[in-house]
């Protein structure tokens, strides 16, 4: 049976298992806020401006909340399940709500355990790197052991455009998805690994290797 979903259109593609920062201002979605505090802490997030049915998404489950000035918010989501609109209602809220069926990836489709290993070494270069351009580098938590969830935390890690992002989000077969990112991956660690190069040179005015160690593990 389809579920009733609160929809909250954006321009971006959630991922499952990613984390994602928003800024809630305009009345209709802080009153969506509120109902959702008030119950199950979700909500659906699609990348089309006027969903309908047949549009694909991931509900977001509420971590954090911090109400700011003039009622506007600051909130943390986490991407779980993805969904498809089944039909829109008129719940008479001044957001949509939509009935909604969840769907995973099918069964059977999980990538080979070469692949699997291939792309966790490319995921862990690229977070490296990543880590190093934002200063935090160090440890990291440990990958999902689930197949798909894990394809997904590697895809979050990418700077892709919508369509590409959308694409990721919409396959129901893990491998189809690992393999996708098998491809884009190698030039993301590569164009990642330079920009923390040259971010470490830049603190260190040029002088030191400092970067060069982190980067390398030497």
């Amino acid at each position: 049976m389809p579920a009733r979903l609160p929809i909250f259109p954006l321009n971006l593609v959630l991922l499952p298992g990613e984390a994602l920062p928003l800024h809630i201002f305009e009345p209709r979605y802080r009153q969506m806020l509120a109902d959702c505090l008030a119950g199950d802490q979700r909500f659906g997030i699609t990348a089309e401006s006027q969903p309908r049915p047949g549009t694909l998404g991931c509900v977001a489950l509420i971590r954090a909340a911090q109400p700011l000035e003039d009622g506007r918010s600051a909130i943390v989501v986490v991407g779980q399940r993805r969904f498809g609109i089944r039909s829109l209602l008129d719940a008479g809220t001044p957001y949509l709500m939509a009935a909604v069926e969840q769907f995973d990836d099918a069964p059977g489709t999980a990538p080979l355990p070469t692949e699997r290993a291939e792309l966790q070494r490319l995921a862990d270069e690229l977070r490296d790197a990543l880590g190093v351009l934002a200063d935090r580098p160090g440890e990291h938590p440990p990958w999902s052991q689930d197949e798909e969830l894990f394809s997904f935390e590697a895809a979050a890690l990418i700077e892709t455009d919508l369509e590409t992002r959308a694409r990721l989000l919409a396959l129901r077969s893990t491998r189809e998805r690992a393999t996708t990112l098998l491809a884009v991956l190698p030039a993301a660690v590569r164009q990642a690994r330079a920009n923390a190069e040259v971010h470490v040179r830049a603190r260190s005015n040029g002088k030191g290797h400092h970067g060069h160690d982190i980067l390398t593990g030497t």
